[in-house]
């Protein structure tokens, strides 16, 4: 049997409220292979970019754990949290989040000089020619399309060779026929580098993509398609 990397076990998330306790997650379960892909779906509200956040180790659940790499997140402070992303996880969102002050080249090497890469440079210049920006190196977020600050963003994502990406509405922002092909790079750079893709979508096009699927509805996990 293949061991997960990136498991879920009983997990639950409450807030208060005005109106008192509210659950937005309510007891869920979940195991990831390296190589599989996830699509989370569900309607506004029912929790699917709660369950992102849980599972990346951005937010603490308030039942059950979350077990990254093999690390339990609950037993982790902060920063152990973040050392254990910026070794094994990858992340692309809907609004980009590209640094305006830096170019296509310097956005993707940042997380690599992070890390202290000694080749950088040479990574981010050959992530971006893959994704087919290798003429737009030093324009900045403001020259370029939507589309291809995408594709910047999913250069910067798959650059530290992530084992897991969490991808959050990636074509939200995009015309269709952009979405699309953003799409079609999205899954052919994970299948080549066998990332384990976690992908929140209202897109059920998109969702059908995936290898394993499960709707969410107001916190509850209502359907759950597997190979």
């Amino acid at each position: 049997m293949t061991s997960s990397i990136l498991a879920a076990r009983n997990l639950s998330k409450v807030v208060s409220s005005t109106e008192g306790e509210l659950t937005i997650l309510h007891d869920l379960d979940l195991d990831l292979a390296k190589g599989d892909s996830l699509a989370i779906v569900g309607s506004s509200g029912s929790g699917k970019s709660t369950l992102l956040g849980l599972l990346a180790g951005l937010d603490l659940p308030s039942g059950g754990d979350v077990l990254l790499a093999g690390k339990n997140l609950g037993e982790l402070d902060e920063d152990q949290r973040a050392r254990l992303r910026a070794e094994h996880v990858g992340f692309v969102f809907q609004s980009f989040q590209l640094l305006d002050s830096l170019n296509a080249l310097e956005n993707v090497m940042l997380p690599l000089e992070l890390e202290g890469h000694a080749d950088a440079r040479s990574r981010a210049r050959a992530l971006l020619e893959r994704v087919g920006l290798g003429q737009r190196l030093t324009h900045y977020p403001r020259q370029l399309s939507g589309g291809e600050q995408q594709r910047v963003a999913i250069a910067r994502a798959f650059a530290a060779d992530p084992d897991v990406l969490f991808a959050d509405e990636p074509t939200g922002n995009l015309d269709s026929h952009t979405g699309e092909r953003i799409s079609d790079l999205l899954f052919q750079l994970n299948q080549e580098r066998g990332t384990t893709l976690v992908l929140v979508t209202h897109d059920e096009r998109l969702a059908h993509r995936c290898q394993r699927l499960i709707r969410l509805e107001a916190g509850h996990l209502i359907d759950r398609v597997e190979p």
